[in-house]
């Protein structure tokens, strides 16, 4: 026997309804991608040694900078804005004191190189319908 289940009725004269924040775990952080900003969020042990949680909006991001991850290196996605050092916006001389270092970067390891393309794609799709259509 087979029942019928009953689905509740969307309502979309008020619009589509949010979509919910995705979070994603990297390397001692985790980041949580809402449709305005990202919010990273550092583990305390990351914290000890100076690091920050931060928060992005993605309004002001100007480019993604993303390292994939290796067997031999570890992987990071780096929301550049204004506040990034330097004039064309690119890292320091020492790559890999800013990344880990930048309240905007997450790191990823081999292991989580799924993880790692999965947050690439969800940054890049909300920050796509962020920017103005010319």
């Amino acid at each position: 026997m087979v029942r019928a289940v009953r689905l509740p009725r969307m309502d979309l004269s008020k619009g589509l309804p949010a979509a919910e924040p995705r979070v994603f775990k990297g390397w001692q952080a985790s980041a949580v991608v809402h449709a305005d900003r990202v919010d990273f969020r550092r583990r305390w042990v990351a914290r000890l040694g100076g690091n920050r949680s931060g928060s992005v909006l993605l309004d002001e991001v100007l480019k993604i900078h993303k390292v994939d991850p290796t067997r031999l290196v570890n992987g990071h996605v780096h929301l550049m804005t204004a506040a990034d050092p330097g004039a064309a916006r690119n890292l320091t001389t020492v790559p890999q004191q800013q990344p880990a270092g930048n309240p905007r970067t997450i790191m990823f390891t081999w292991g989580q190189r799924e993880t790692y393309a999965a947050f690439v794609a969800a940054v890049e799709e909300a920050w796509r319908a962020r920017k103005p259509q010319l």
